[in-house]
């Protein structure tokens, strides 16, 4: 979708629902976009360096693995705390600091000489990351208004699509021509010209008092840290190591310890009305719907044709085009319908369908399963996904009075990243749990789950694979369907008039 045409509008719309700013609306949309597609595909491409990187600089597989690592943690701890510091001291500020941070540390992992240098650089894009996705969110939902603001939105579902779909292609294509230095440096170039995009926004800030919540601060990272680490652990050591039991069991103390400190404080890094607010959490919750009924598929498929059907990275890769593709072309068509009078509800409600449905029909997964045979469940996650992405930012952001929209950007994000870090280690965990129920060794069961059929007899190990898949699949297709009735029942509630003056207490 262009930018010059979020800024026309039907004869018949109101002035309020344009552009705000004319032309600087465009370049504002522009510059948001350009960093809603370096940042995503920085998180997904950078992984195909790792080898390269390697190569030259060497290091432990733990130092190698934290440049991704350090990335994705940095981002998605942060991106709630920039949504509120964008509130207290201006949203164009944080954006602007996040594009100037992750250019600059980005830049710095492009002449690192040790492994080391690049994993601090790489946490530090990380935080510029945060800025930008969070900080982008509320200056588009200050921006634009009524179909305007549900264009921008399925623009910038469209713009993450490809940024995470198409990231390992283009990495992988800098990486093999000019090394991985070259890659580093286009992203942080594009970060730059996020900077500079950043002249033609205004700036927009609530009228409260800044002070920031370090407490609850403190309390939020150290509680998504603590689970994320458990949770990533849950693969290599089972449920019921000390070290996962209490990674976990402490970063839920943590959020307890998190809720009870913003009841208490006066200027809250997040505002538990948000959460109270029976619409808003309804997006929420299917933003977190959508983590669930894609990301498992995504990531492990491929490995499973390429371990149980034999297909080599390339044909497995254009299998999961079938899935990936309907991201560039169904946000646009969503937004449409949306503008067109179609209810929201009904759309997202739809979304949630298609990915539980989707999910459901993946069980003909097998070894025999052809391009054909998995090309309906594919499409119909795809499609699901697409239209989600279209959805939840700007209908979530309808429920949310103008002091509070960065805070709330910051939430969905910080959602969003939590849970396909979450979603990813606990599908993973839950297919090595499920095959060593067969097999009797996690470290074999571990191995087939990452492609690997070779410590025993094929077609048993295979089997196990399968088996496992399914029962996966199943559970992600209950849960989504739970998640699409729940969705239906909350988001039904009426639309608060969030720009009235004098909000009631308990109003978002």
């Amino acid at each position: 979708m262009s930018t010059e045409s979020l800024e026309q509008e039907d004869g018949s719309a109101d002035a309020a629902e344009r552009t705000a700013g004319g032309r600087g609306g465009a370049l504002t949309l522009a510059s948001v976009l350009l960093g809603y597609l370096v940042v995503p595909m920085a998180m997904s491409g950078t992984s195909v360096a790792l080898p390269r990187i390697a190569q030259d600089l060497g290091g432990s597989a733990g130092a190698l693995q934290w440049v991704v690592t350090g990335y994705f943690l940095a981002a998605s701890c942060l991106m709630l705390i920039a949504g509120s510091l964008g509130d207290l001291f201006g949203r164009r500020r944080v954006f602007r600091i996040g594009a100037a941070v992750y250019g600059l540390s980005t830049l710095g992992a492009a002449v690192a000489g040790n492994v080391l240098v690049v994993d601090v650089a790489r946490t530090l894009s990380g935080v510029g990351a945060a800025g930008i996705m969070a900080g982008g969110g509320a200056i588009l939902a200050g921006t634009f208004q009524g179909p305007a603001r549900t264009r921008a939105f399925a623009a910038v579902g469209t713009t993450v699509g490809v940024g995470l779909a198409f990231g390992p292609t283009f990495s992988g294509w800098l990486v093999s021509a000019f090394g991985w230095r070259v890659m580093f440096v286009a992203f942080a170039v594009a970060g730059l010209l996020v900077l500079l995009g950043t002249v033609f926004m205004t700036e927009s800030k609530a009228e409260v008092r800044p002070r920031v919540d370090l407490p609850g601060t403190f309390a939020f990272i150290t509680a998504i840290v603590a689970l994320m680490y458990g949770t990533n652990q849950v693969a290599q050591a089972g449920w019921t190591h000390p070290k996962v039991l209490g990674c976990i069991i402490g970063g839920l103390v943590m959020l307890v310890v998190f809720v009870r400190l913003e009841r208490r404080t006066e200027h809250p890094v997040l505002d538990l009305a948000l959460i109270k607010n029976r619409p808003f959490l309804g997006w929420l919750l299917a933003a977190l719907t959508i983590a669930v009924g894609t990301v498992g598929v995504l990531v492990y498929l491929p490995t499973y044709l390429q371990g149980a059907q034999g297909l080599d990275a390339g044909k497995a890769g254009a299998v999961m085009l079938a899935m990936t593709l309907p991201v560039l072309a169904v946000p646009p068509l969503a937004g449409k319908l949306v503008n067109g009078g179609t209810s929201p509800r009904v759309l997202i409600v739809s979304a949630i369908g298609l990915l539980a449905a989707g999910n459901a029909w993946m069980t003909v997964l097998s070894p025999d399963a052809t391009t054909l045979t998995l090309l309906g469940p594919l499409l119909l996650i795809g499609i699901g996904n697409g239209m989600a992405a279209a959805l939840i930012d700007a209908q979530a952001m309808e429920h949310v009075v103008p002091e509070r929209i960065g805070m709330a950007s910051g939430l969905l994000n910080s959602a969003r990243g939590g849970a396909n870090a979450l979603v990813l280690a606990v599908f993973g965990a839950a297919l090595i749990t499920l095959i060593q129920s067969g097999v009797g060794s996690r470290e074999l069961a571990g191995k087939v789950a990452a492609g690997n059929l070779e410590g025993g007899p094929h077609a048993l190990l295979v089997e196990h694979y399968t088996d496992a898949w399914r029962v996966v699949l199943w559970a992600v297709a209950a849960l989504c369907a739970v998640a699409a009735v729940t969705v239906a029942g909350l988001v039904r509630a009426p639309k608060p008039a969030v720009a009235a003056a004098g909000t009631a207490a308990g109003t978002v």
